[in-house]
């Protein structure tokens, strides 16, 4: 069960390497380094903990739940805070891409 924690906080971190990215599109000076700073981080604690969560779990599913944690969870940052479309089906869809990785989950190990 730890590896499976370990890999849902490397998904964690690869929304927030995304959203620093996303943060540091609209930066400028100081303030764009510091949003960099923090994507290179958080990209970086990201990957370890993926490198150590799949030495445990088949790679393909650690992948695909890594990718779909990111991705769902990019995708609420952008509706939450970069005021990015919520309408019925990108919400939908993003159910269903939940859904995947819950499956993924049970059908492993």
């Amino acid at each position: 069960m730890a590896h499976w924690v370990t890999l849902i906080i490397a998904g964690l971190f690869e929304t927030a390497f995304a959203a620093c990215l996303g943060k540091a599109k609209s930066a400028s000076g100081a303030a764009a380094f510091y949003w960099y700073a923090g994507f290179l981080i958080c990209l970086t604690i990201s990957m370890v903990l993926l490198v150590k969560a799949s030495k445990h779990l088949p790679i393909g599913t650690a992948y695909a739940v890594w990718t779909g944690i990111g991705a769902v969870g990019t995708a609420i940052v952008g509706m939450v805070f970069f005021k990015e479309s919520a309408d019925f089906w990108r919400v939908f869809f993003l159910a269903t891409l939940i859904g995947s990785i819950i499956g993924l989950k049970a059908v492993s190990e």
